[in-house]
């Protein structure tokens, strides 16, 4: 039986997964290796339960419950007793199998190892661990509290009981699981990312303006939001980091980053989190 879960990295994803975790009545311990985003962290989760609780979603009884069943740590081996782990750390390969392989020494044999990987291989990662069986992307989206849809993914070797207990997992969260094969991007990030590298292209070449480009896909194909918009939420490092691993997994050009994007990136306009991206957004 589930009844504590580990999350680790107290970033935005984070700090989702571990609060929809603790309303949903799960002890929780997020780990991170920097204290002040914990604390960041801490008071996020705060601030998001009492945006429920002001719609009156929620009691103010649930959030401090919530708020209590959830404890903040820098030390991984905390997580010996955890009963399922799911990790959301920076997207790239070698420190995620680097954490993976931690995990598999700390952990009991027994516990599913998840990664909230957007790109990753799940195969790769479940290579580092002598649990492959055990290992699974369980991609949520961003901001997790809101968003119902979870994307599964199964590694070569992740076993049908591994991937049922996950997509068990998520309907106990509200959330609705949707099974994706274990290729570059999987399903939402396949389709996503060329959407949005080709708004960015569009940019470049002048077809239009941001404020153009996403109007035109708000009021024209009735996208809720525009995809530079979306972009910038994202983050525009992350959008390039999940091009990147489309572009190297797949070897086709038509997932080639966009000069532009590449350029934004690299003058540290990330989006809404850096102040700057394709607008600007107030501190």
């Amino acid at each position: 039986m589930i009844t504590t879960v580990g999350v680790i990295g107290a970033g935005t994803m984070g700090n989702g997964i571990a609060q929809v975790f603790a309303q949903s009545g799960f002890t929780v311990r997020l780990v991170d290796v920097a204290q002040p985003m914990l604390d960041r962290a801490r008071s996020q989760i705060d601030q998001s339960l009492s945006k429920f609780v002001a719609k009156r979603a929620i009691s103010s009884a649930d959030r401090d419950a919530a708020l209590g069943r959830l404890t903040t740590t820098t030390a991984l081996d905390h997580l010996n007793d955890a009963d399922y782990v799911i990790e959301a750390i920076v997207e790239n390969v070698e420190a995620k199998r680097e954490l993976f392989s931690a995990l598999d020494a700390i952990t009991r044999s027994d516990v599913v190892l998840a990664s909230n990987t957007s790109s990753i291989s799940i195969t790769i990662l479940g290579a580092a661990t002598r649990r492959p069986d055990k290992v699974l992307g369980m991609h949520f989206m961003n901001p997790v509290p809101l968003m119902t849809l979870v994307e599964m993914i199964r590694g070569q070797a992740t076993s049908a009981e591994s991937m049922q207990i996950a997509s068990d997992l998520c309907r106990q969260l509200g959330k609705t699981p949707v099974e994706a094969a274990d290729y570059p991007g999987f399903i939402a990030n396949r389709i996503l990312m060329p959407m949005i590298n080709e708004a960015i292209y569009a940019v470049m070449e002048g077809v239009g303006t941001p404020e153009a480009i996403d109007a035109v896909m708000k009021l024209g194909m009735n996208h809720p939001m525009g995809p530079l918009t979306l972009a910038d939420f994202i983050g525009l490092d992350v959008c390039l980091a999940i091009l990147d691993v489309l572009h190297d997994g797949l070897g086709d050009p038509k997932y080639r980053p966009c000069p532009l994007l590449r350029r934004m990136v690299a003058a540290g306009h990330f989006g809404r989190k850096s102040g700057r991206g394709f607008y600007a957004y107030q501190p």
